[in-house]
C-alpha cells in the first residue's frame, strides 16, 4: 500500500486542494473528510464531547479526489462528531484530523463558530513590532504554559492555564515583578509556548490528580490543549481562552510562538491520521513497520502531498485564526525541505514577520534520504527558516549529553574557534579555522537570520545545573560569572537570541526522586518543573544582568545583522593576548549605528590585560553589570576580569 501512495497516478487522482473538516456557517455545516482508501464513512453525532448517547449516524457520500462529504442544514455550532471509517473490512472510529475544537481528552471533534470565540477587539489587535521585525531582532523566551503560573508564588487566579497570561500587576512581597510583568521588564520580544495543541498524556477529566507532560505527544493538532483551559469539556472554551492569551500578550508588546510537533503522532497504528488513511501519513518500510526518526515509534510523511497539505493547512490555521507570530518545529530534520519552504511561503502571505525555526536534527533513522530533509546542514536550501545552533550551545557550556564535560565559559580549552563560528551566525566567514569548530566543517547558515543562539532550553540540563555538574568544585559566585558570560555570548552573537523561562534567575530542576538534576523533565512532578518566582528575588543581580544584555542588544543593530555580507564586511576578530579569549570589533558604519562596537570575552580564571584599538572606548557591559548606562571610559588597554566580558563603544 505504501508504494501505491507514492505513485504519480495516486497523487493525481486523489490530491484534494480544497478545505477539509467541519466547515461551519450559521445556515449549514459541510463535513468533508479525505479518506481515499475507505469503502464506507459514517458520520456519528453527539450532544456532548464525552459520554452520552449517540444522536445519529449518517452515511457520508463519496466525493471528488478521495473525499467523503455530508451537508447538514441548520446551525450546528456546538455539535460533537466522529467518523467511522471502514478500510479493508476494518472499521475505526476517529476524530476528524481537521477538527478545530474537541471535547474532553480529544475523543470527539466539535462543530464550532470560530467568530463567536473571538474576544472583544481580538481582530483589531495588531502584532507588536520588535526592532525592524527581522528574525535577528527577536529575543525568544521559551515557557511551558503550566510552569509559568502553577507555583503558589505566581499568585495566579488561573494557575497552569492560558488565562494566567492575561494577568498583570503580580509581584512578590518585596515588589519584584513576576508573570507577564516580568516578561515586559526583561525585554523579551517573543514568548515560545511548549506544545499547546491538544495532546494525549494529561487526562483532562482528572485534573485534580497531579499530572504533568511537556506535550510532545500530539493527538489533535488543530485544537488547543484542554488542561490549560478552565473547562476542558466545552470545546469552544479552550479556543476562546487561547485567543485571550494571545491578545493579552500582544497588548503587552509580546509576540507568541507556538512549538509544533508535526514530525510524529502520539500513536502509530492508533493515531487518528493512520486510522483514517492507513499507512499514508507515516513513513513505513516495505514490511509495513514504521520508520522512527522521532524516537517516538513513528514519523510522519511530510513529503506526501496530502500530509504536506495537512501540515501547511494546520500552520496557516494557527497563524491566521489565533494570530500567532511564529512556529518552532520539533525535530524539523524529519520534515522534507519542500514542506518547510511551502510553510514559509504561505506564512509570508499572512505576514512575513512571522518567524519560523526548528531543530535541525532527528531522533533516529528516517525514511527519506538526508539530502531531502530539513537538517541543519541543508539550511541553505530553506533560507528563511532558522535552526538551533548546537555549535554555539555546546561550545559555550560543553557537550549537552556529556554532563561533566566543560565548555568555553566553564574552563575547557580550545573552544575559541567554535565560539567565533557561533558569533558570526554560523555563516561562511574568512579567518575562522573550521577544523577546530566542534560540529561543523563549513558554514551551514546562508545568513545569520537562520542561526538560533542559545545555551538552554526545556531539553537537557539547565545551564545552571550543567555548571553545577561540570564544575562542582567551584563556588556559586564563580558559577554565576560563568552563567553571565554564557548569556553575554548569546546576546552579542549574530542571529536570533533564545533563552528559557527562569534562565535569567538561574533556573534549576532538582528532582528528589532521582536524587539529582533532571535533564528530561517531560513528565516529572510539578515540583521539578514549576517556576518558583521567589528565585528571581534571590538572584535579582543575575536577572538585572540578563535584562541589561537584552537592552544593549536592542540598542545596537550591528549585533543583529540579517545578511551574511554585513557580517563579513563589518565584523573583524581581534588578536587576543591569551588563549581562552575571543574579541571582535564591528565597524560603526553599519545598520544605523554610527559608533564602532567592541566585545571581549575572557574565559580564563585570572584577569587579562587587553590592548585596545586606538581611541577612547565607553564600556557598557562588564562582568558585573550590563545595559545602556555608561560604566567606564577606557583607552590604551583594559583589564578584563577573569570569567567575564566587556562590551564597549568607541567614543
Amino acid at each position: 500500500m505504501a508504494n501505491i501512495f507514492d505513485t504519480k497516478e495516486f497523487n493525481e487522482k486523489y490530491y484534494y486542494g480544497g478545505s477539509l473538516g467541519a466547515l461551519y456557517s450559521p445556515k449549514r455545516t459541510e463535513f468533508r473528510l479525505w479518506a481515499p482508501t475507505a469503502s464506507k464513512v459514517v458520520l456519528n453525532l453527539f450532544r456532548e464531547g464525552l459520554g452520552g448517547d449517540r444522536l445519529d449516524t449518517i452515511d457520508m457520500e463519496p466525493a471528488e479526489n478521495g473525499t467523503w462529504r455530508y451537508l447538514m442544514e441548520g446551525d450546528q455550532n456546538g455539535l460533537y462528531y466522529t467518523y467511522s471509517v471502514t478500510v479493508d473490512d476494518k472499521t475505526n472510529e476517529v476524530v476528524d484530523p481537521y477538527a478545530k475544537a474537541v471535547g474532553a481528552n480529544g475523543l470527539r471533534g466539535m462543530v464550532i463558530d470560530l467568530k463567536a470565540t473571538d474576544p472583544q477587539g481580538f481582530r483589531d489587535t495588531s502584532r507588536p513590532r520588535f526592532g525592524k521585525c527581522r528574525p535577528t531582532d527577536a529575543v525568544v523566551y521559551e515557557t511551558h504554559v503550566r510552569d509559568f503560573s502553577n507555583h503558589p508564588s505566581a499568585k495566579s487566579s488561573f494557575p497552569g492555564k492560558f488565562l494566567a497570561f492575561t494577568e498583570t500587576g503580580k509581584t512578590l512581597p518585596d515588589g519584584t515583578l513576576i508573570g507577564v510583568d516580568h516578561l515586559k521588564e526583561l525585554g523579551v520580544t517573543h514568548v515560545q509556548l511548549l506544545p499547546s495543541y491538544d495532546y494525549y498524556t494529561v487526562d483532562e477529566t482528572k485534573l485534580d490528580v497531579p499530572q504533568f507532560n511537556w506535550g510532545y505527544d500530539p493527538l489533535n493538532y488543530n485544537a488547543p490543549e484542554g488542561s490549560y483551559s478552565t473547562n476542558a469539556y466545552e470545546g469552544a472554551v479552550r479556543v476562546n481562552e487561547y485567543k485571550q492569551m494571545v491578545q493579552a500578550l500582544h497588548q503587552n508588546g509580546i509576540r507568541v510562538v507556538m512549538d509544533v510537533v508535526y514530525n510524529h503522532t502520539m500513536f502509530a497504528e492508533g493515531s487518528y491520521l493512520n486510522m483514517t488513511v492507513p499507512h499514508y501519513y507515516h513513513r513505513t518500510r516495505e514490511d509495513g513497520t514504521f520508520y522512527d526518526g522521532s524516537a517516538c515509534c513513528n514519523e510522519t510523511a511530510s513529503d506526501r502531498p496530502m500530509c504536506r497539505k495537512y501540515i501547511v493547512d494546520s500552520v496557516i490555521y494557527w497563524a491566521s485564526e489565533f494570530m500567532l507570530d511564529g512556529f518552532r518545529f520539533d525535530l524539523m530534520g524529519i520534515h522534507d525541505i519542500v514542506t518547510m519552504n511551502e510553510i514559509r511561503k504561505e506564512l509570508d502571505r499572512i505576514d512575513p514577520t512571522i518567524i519560523v525555526y526548528g531543530e535541525g536534527w532527528t531522533g533516529g533513522e528516517c525514511g527519506i534520504p538526508d539530502e531531502l530533509r530539513a537538517l541543519r546542514r541543508n539550511a541553505r536550501q530553506y533560507p528563511r527558516v532558522g535552526a538551533f545552533s548546537v555549535d554555539i550551545r555546546d561550545g559555550i557550556k560543553g557537550h549537552v549529553f556529556e554532563l561533566k564535560e566543560k565548555g568555553f565559559v566553564s574552563g575547557a580549552e580550545n573552544f575559541e574557534e567554535t565560539v567565533k563560528f557561533g558569533l558570526v551566525g554560523c555563516i561562511d566567514f574568512p579567518g575562522i579555522d573550521m577544523s577546530k569548530v566542534n560540529y561543523s566543517d563549513e558554514g551551514w547558515a546562508l545568513n545569520p537570520s537562520q542561526a538560533v543562539n542559545y545555551v538552554e532550553a526545556h531539553d537537557n540540563l539547565t545551564i545552571w545545573d550543567k555548571l553545577a555538574t561540570s564544575n562542582p568544585e567551584d563556588d556559586e559566585a564563580t558559577r554565576i560569572r560563568m552563567d553571565k558570560l554564557a548569556a553575554g555570548i548569546v546576546f552579542t552573537a549574530q542571529g536570533l537570541s533564545f533563552i528559557q523561562l527562569g534562565q535569567d534567575f538561574l533556573r534549576t530542576k532538582y528532582n528528589e526522586e532521582i536524587g539529582g538534576f533532571d535533564e528530561n523533565s517531560f513528565r516529572s512532578p510539578d515540583k521539578v518543573n514549576n517556576i518558583d518566582w521567589r528565585r528571581k528575588a534571590e538572584y535579582i543581580d543575575v536577572f538585572r544582568y540578563y535584562q541589561g544584555l537584552i537592552a544593549f542588544r536592542k540598542a545596537h543593530g550591528s549585533l543583529r545583522f540579517d545578511k551574511a555580507a554585513q557580517v563579513c564586511d563589518y565584523l573583524k576578530f581581534l588578536d587576543c593576548p591569551a588563549a581562552n579569549m575571543v574579541a571582535f570589533r564591528i565597524d560603526g558604519n553599519s545598520d544605523g549605528d554610527n559608533r564602532d562596537l567592541m566585545v571581549i570575552y575572557n574565559a580564563n580564571r585570572d584577569a587579562v590585560e587587553f590592548e585596545l584599538p586606538e581611541g577612547e572606548w565607553e564600556v557598557y557591559v562588564n562582568g558585573e553589570k550590563a545595559g545602556t548606562d555608561l560604566l567606564a571610559t577606557v583607552s590604551g588597554s583594559v583589564s578584563v576580569d577573569g570569567i567575564s566580558m566587556i562590551a564597549a563603544l568607541k567614543k
